[in-house]
Formats: C-alpha cells, structure tokens, sequence
C-alpha cells in the first residue's frame, strides 16, 4: 500500500484530529468509534487512545484507506 504525505502546521496533532484533518473521517465522533474499535495504527501498532499525539515522522494506518506520514 502506498504512503502519503499529511503535512499539519503544528508541532503534535492528536490522532482523531488527525483522521478529520486528512479527511479519514467526517466527525470526531466517527474517528473515536473508529479507533475505539482498533481500526487504527500507528507505527504498526493498534492505537485505542484518541488523544494519542502524533509529531512529524508517525505512521497512520487504517485499513482500506492507507498509511499517511505525518509531516510538517
């Protein structure tokens, strides 16, 4: 599967900022279900919390819609 590049304009981004900012999901509450229900990776690990900070470098996944790199 191919990455993609998200560039964000802060330092951190929490993760289901993230998913909206990407366009992953439409509402918070769609990104917390989705990650609730370990749909989410980050740097290859399932993530469950939607607080979760991402810096430059991180690694989302989710299945069916790809791995974005976080970047600045």
């Amino acid at each position: 599967m191919e990455e993609q590049s998200i560039k964000i304009k802060t330092e951190i981004i929490k993760l289901e900022q993230f998913l909206k900012w990407a366009g992953l999901v439409q509402t918070g509450g769609e990104a917390k279900i989705l990650i609730q229900e370990g749909e989410v990776k980050v740097n290859g690990a399932i993530e469950l919390r939607r607080g979760r900070q991402l810096k430059e470098g991180d690694l989302v996944e989710m299945e069916g819609y790809g791995i974005f790199r976080v970047a600045r």
